[in-house]
């Protein structure tokens, strides 16, 4: 099925993954949001578990290897065309994420990726609803 103009929504998993006072995020290499940084994440393959994709997804994206801990979300993510056609629909389920090892590294969907200083957030082009996420569940864990 295509990503683009789906016939069904998409399951997708991201991950927010803290390690100290920082939080590890990705560039988008791939549309909706192409440019952006948000936290890891992407598609759910068939025969996975969600928390079977976030791993993988994280690791494919930043060569970080994390556990998933907590899930925090489930949101809509649709946008549509100047026709009012939908062009993308990902159900995306938001989880917490232990950092488990690995150093940062760039991969198959991500430009660029990298630890941020949580109080610097601001420093990468992040799309501002992940941000607000982000400040949210760092808030009441008490980590922002």
């Amino acid at each position: 099925m295509s990503r683009l103009y789906p016939e069904r929504p998409i399951p997708g998993v991201a991950a927010v993954i803290v390690r100290g006072r920082m939080v590890l995020l990705a560039e988008r290499g791939k549309p909706p949001s192409l440019g952006k940084w948000g936290i890891p994440g992407g598609a759910v393959e068939v025969g996975e578990t969600r928390e079977e994709a976030v791993a993988r997804e994280v690791l494919e994206e930043t060569n970080v290897v994390v556990k998933p801990v907590e899930l925090l979300e489930i949101f809509n993510s649709i946008s549509s065309d100047d026709e009012g056609i939908v062009r993308h629909h990902y159900i995306l389920f938001e989880y917490l994420c232990e950092y488990v090892s690995g150093e940062v590294i760039p991969g198959t969907d991500a430009p660029d990726a990298r630890w941020v200083p949580i109080d610097d957030l601001g420093s990468v082009n992040i799309m501002p609803y992940t941000r607000r996420f982000i400040e949210k569940v760092l808030t009441e864990r008490g980590l922002f």
